[in-house]
This record gives C-alpha cells, sequence and structure tokens, in this order.
C-alpha cells in the first residue's frame, strides 16, 4: 500500500492490519536535527487525533498525534540511541510506532501524499 498522511504530517503504511507511522519528511525537515524521541508504550490503545509521542530537535519539540486509532504493537527503540534516524530516512528506519488499527475506514479518510506537502515556489 502507499504511503498516507494526517493532516498533522504523520504517514501511515499499512501491512494487513498494522500500520507504521512516521512523520512526513516535510515534517522533519521543519523541525531540523532530531535529538531525541519519546516513544509510546507498547500495548496502549488510542484513538485517531489523541497525543503520543513527542519528538524533540535542537529547534523545537513536536507532538506526534494518532492518525488512526488502535493499540501499539511496537515502537522504534532504535529511535533512543539513534533520533537521527528520523532526518536521515523519516519514510523508512525513521519509523516511530506500529498500531493494530481498530478502524480500517479512518485510514482511508487520510490523504494522499501530494495533499500534505505545500507548495514549492
Amino acid at each position: 500500500m502507499s504511503i498516507k498522511y494526517s493532516s498533522d504530517h504523520e504517514w501511515v503504511r499499512l501491512d494487513g492490519d498494522i500500520a507504521a507511522v512516521g512523520i512526513s519528511n516535510y515534517a522533519q525537515e521543519q523541525l531540523g536535527d532530531v535529538v531525541f524521541v519519546e516513544l509510546p508504550k507498547a500495548g496502549t490503545a488510542y484513538t485517531a487525533g489523541d497525543e503520543l509521542a513527542v519528538v524533540e530537535s535542537v529547534k523545537a519539540a513536536s507532538e506526534i498525534y494518532a492518525p488512526v486509532g488502535g493499540e501499539i504493537t511496537e515502537v522504534n527503540d532504535a529511535l533512543t540511541d539513534e533520533p537521527g534516524a528520523i532526518n536521515t530516512d523519516p519514510l523508512g528506519e525513521g519509523w516511530i510506532f506500529k498500531l493494530r488499527i481498530a478502524d480500517s475506514g479512518e485510514v482511508d479518510a487520510l490523504m494522499g501524499g501530494t495533499a500534505v506537502t505545500p507548495a514549492v515556489e
């Protein structure tokens, strides 16, 4: 499946009923060098829009919101030692958490890639 995005610049990539989630390339560029990631706790359930993680950079801290509801199945513990993976590979190794989605309709309601990337002037 292709990547879908929330209006808060989180991305979602489905593998069955498990969604990997991270922040968009645009979001990581706006943050600058990521120096710390506060990960959610595996086994915790969230609804779409809930705050569940924090990404801190040299510029600012930014909350990460659940783009869809579900239960956290896995977190990217590698980000504890290498938070910069969010900058170097935001759509790959920089994933933040995975969750088992509660309602696939929430994924369908997310935007495609061009809908969230600001126009380049």
